[in-house]
């Protein structure tokens, strides 16, 4: 029979901090991974992570705010990223995934931001975005794509659509987010690919909605590791 002591040494021999953890990644390495990914104000690409931490950019990429729900006056719009630079842009362009974006809207400032990448920019792909990501009975403010009517229709908000001498007034923080979303891509990653899209502008939303408190990112990171439920490898 093993004494207390016996016990205690080989759960610390199993669970130590230079023990691999579920993805066979020292710990050490996940912290780094952490602080580096919290401490770069512009965010860091997956290479130079992987350089930084010395693994496979592919382990990077994959150890890289959902319950959120934005409330208030939410401007909601539509956008095209990535594909080839050249040839058609916006709607329709060969190459680009589709995104959903909705925007707080402020007297001066944009609050909370929420991004989906879509398959295509329809009412199933519309619902879903709004179920997941407002509250209900928000008002909503949206251009005259025909997809964005379901808003009205399902999730019983107030959506206005915005006349087009009235974009600039009415839709302001949307087309500032997408701007400011395009310069984040092609500056710190020059360009993601529509497989990983998600991954990135889950990013993009964590450090925007967070940007008044850039220097405790790390530490809030740390702590969402510290009580988040275990993750189980299959």
């Amino acid at each position: 029979m093993k004494t207390p002591e016996a016990s205690f040494f080989e759960w610390q021999r199993q669970f130590g901090s230079e023990i691999d953890c579920l993805n066979h990644l020292p710990l050490a390495k996940w912290f780094w991974a952490i602080y580096f990914l919290g401490s770069d104000k512009g965010s860091i690409s997956a290479l130079r992570l992987s350089k930084l931490i010395e693994v496979n950019w592919r382990t990077a990429m994959g150890h890289r705010d959902s319950l959120y729900r934005l409330s208030g006056l939410i401007e909601i719009d539509d956008a095209f990223v990535g594909g080839k630079r050249k040839g058609k842009r916006g709607r329709g362009a060969a190459g680009k995934t589709p995104v959903l974006i909705a925007v707080e809207s402020k007297v001066k400032r944009a609050g909370f931001i929420a991004m989906q990448a879509v398959d295509s920019v329809c009412h199933e792909a519309v619902n879903d975005f709004v179920a997941r990501h407002l509250n209900a009975q928000q008002e909503v403010h949206i251009d005259g794509l025909a997809a964005l009517n379901i808003i009205d229709n399902t999730q019983q908000h107030e959506a206005r659509v915005t006349p087009s001498e009235l974009v600039d007034e009415w839709l302001p923080w949307v087309h500032i987010a997408i701007g400011n979303l395009k310069a984040f891509l092609l500056g710190t990653f020059h360009g993601v690919s529509g497989k990983y899209l998600q991954e990135y502008l889950s990013e993009f939303c964590y450090r925007f909605n967070r940007r008044k408190m850039e220097k405790e990112i790390p530490n809030r990171r740390l702590n969402l590791a510290i009580i988040h439920a275990p993750v189980h490898s299959y």
